[in-house]
This record gives structure tokens, sequence and C-alpha cells, in this order.
């Protein structure tokens, strides 16, 4: 039986931690705030959405979500990045993604200013993370892999840690915020040839492909640690990640299982960065 990496121990450790930050930030008048934009209703952005709201009251985060219909045009979209650029009551920016694709996801990404681009969503701050100049915020959900990690002390320098998913939202990022912490790191993806003898060979797996279940028990070996990162809402409205838990628990050391896992972790990165953002505009 494999230990089971909850995020809960991880991100209230770092919660208390927020909590204090965020109250001598209003002891100077200065209140973190958050805004969300949405665009649609997808399943998994609300999910995510109802976890974030919750961690920002336990912090002290203001948060404003602007929900924009899924036929929701270019110009509104941008004009929408543009008012919260101008905000200065608002010191970090989440935008859900993907974006519909009738509209210039990149294009709206690097309208962003850097300073409130939390989720490091736009190019400067893809830079940073590609770059190792540890300017800019990285994506919290890759940061959120690695915090898991490091909380359950599970060795990075020298693994051989295995990324399925190439995505700029964590595939990508991830893999190179392992290779920085010194990992030997093989990103593979849904198209990969002979996916199950790539995966077995690692031994920590990132799985962040978007499909849900598709780790199976022919894809993992004994003393494997595995990071899900997926969030999948089937048909019935069940939640699930991209690796069948009942199927790999039972072979692997440890495991984080989706819900209960990376998620909560993952809204407190976020709000660390809005309260970083928030300290870093007090100083200027």
């Amino acid at each position: 039986m494999a230990n089971i990496l909850y995020g809960k121990v991880v991100a209230d450790q770092a919660t208390e931690q927020l909590i204090g930050r965020a109250r001598m930030l209003s002891e100077k008048d200065i209140e973190p705030m958050l805004a969300i934009v949405r665009v649609g209703e997808k399943g998994d952005d609300l999910s995510y959405e109802r976890g974030a709201l919750k961690r920002a009251e336990k912090i002290g985060v203001r948060v404003v979500v602007h929900v924009l219909p899924d036929d929701v045009s270019q110009e509104a979209v941008e004009k929408e990045i543009q008012m919260i650029n101008q905000d200065d009551a608002i010191h970090g920016c989440l935008l859900f993604r993907p974006l519909p694709r009738h509209l210039d996801e990149k294009k709206i990404c690097d309208m962003l200013d850097s300073d409130k681009d939390v989720d490091g969503i736009s190019s400067a701050s893809m830079a940073s993370v590609f770059m190792g100049t540890g300017d800019g915020f990285a994506p919290c959900t890759a940061e959120a892999s690695l915090a898991m990690l490091n909380h359950y002390n599970i060795p990075i320098k020298g693994a051989r840690a295995v990324v399925i998913g190439r995505s700029l939202v964590i595939g990508k990022p991830v893999a190179m915020m392992l290779l920085k912490e010194h990992a030997t790191v093989t990103i593979c993806h849904t198209r990969t040839l002979d996916l199950p003898a790539v995966t077995r060979d690692g031994d920590i797996i990132i799985a962040c492909a978007g499909k849900a279940e598709m780790v199976t028990a022919d894809m993992v070996v004994p003393g494997q640690t595995v990071i899900d990162v997926g969030i999948n809402v089937t048909e019935d409205g069940r939640l699930t990640g991209d690796v069948a838990f009942d199927e790999v628990e039972p072979i692997v050391a440890n495991i984080s299982p989706v819900p209960r896992g990376v998620g909560s972790v993952t809204t407190t990165i976020l709000m660390q960065h809005v309260i970083e953002a928030a300290e870093q505009r007090m100083k200027k």
C-alpha cells in the first residue's frame, strides 16, 4: 500500500504563515486582492475556483470573480484584462485556461501586467521559469507539485522524473523546475510511443496530460512516487485525476489523490503569490 500524499497538511502549514503576512499588510491598510477571470462554466474551472475562494477567505485575501460567456469576444476579454491592469487595488489576476478556441489566448495572456501575473501565464513569466532567472511568478500548479515532493521528503536531486503532459500550464514549466532541482527529466504525452515503458523507468511521475485516469497499473512499478495534477469531471459528475488511483495505489510507494491532493496546495501557492505581489507593491 502506498503512502498517500495529502495536500491538506502541506497547504495548512503554508496557510498559517500567509495569515500572518496578510495581517501585517492589513495593519498597513493594504488588503491583498485577487481578480479571477473565468470564461464559461467548465467543471474543472469551477472546482478550482471554489477551492481558491475557500483558501482566500481563510488567509485574508479578497477575491473578485469576473465571469464572461463562452462566446465572449476578443475585444471584451482584452478590455477586462486592461481594467485589471489599471486597478491599483488588485494585486494579482488568475485567468482560467485554456480559453475558447476563437480567442487569441497568447495575446490575452501577454496583456496582463507582469506584476499581477500571479499564475505565470505571460511570455515574460514563462521566460523567467525557462531561463531560471527567478524573476516573476511560476505557474502555481507546477510550484505546488514541487512543494508536495519537498514536504514529503521525496528526493528530486538525481531522480528520474517523467512528466506526462507538455502544456504551458503545467507540463513544460514543471519539467523546467524539476530540471532546476537537478532531476533528469523526460517529457512525454498522449502520443508518446510505448508510454508505459517510459513511465516505468521513472522515479517520479507527474501526471498532467488532462486525460482522466490515463495512468494505469501497467505504467508503474514499485518504489515510484506519483503526483496526480489532473482535474477531470466525468459524465456522472465525479471528480477524478489523470491517474487510475485504485489501480496504481497498491503498486507505487507514494501517490497524491484527486481530490485532496495537489489542488489545495495550488490554491495556497496562488494566495502566496498574491501576498508577495502586494508586498512588492508596498515596497515600491
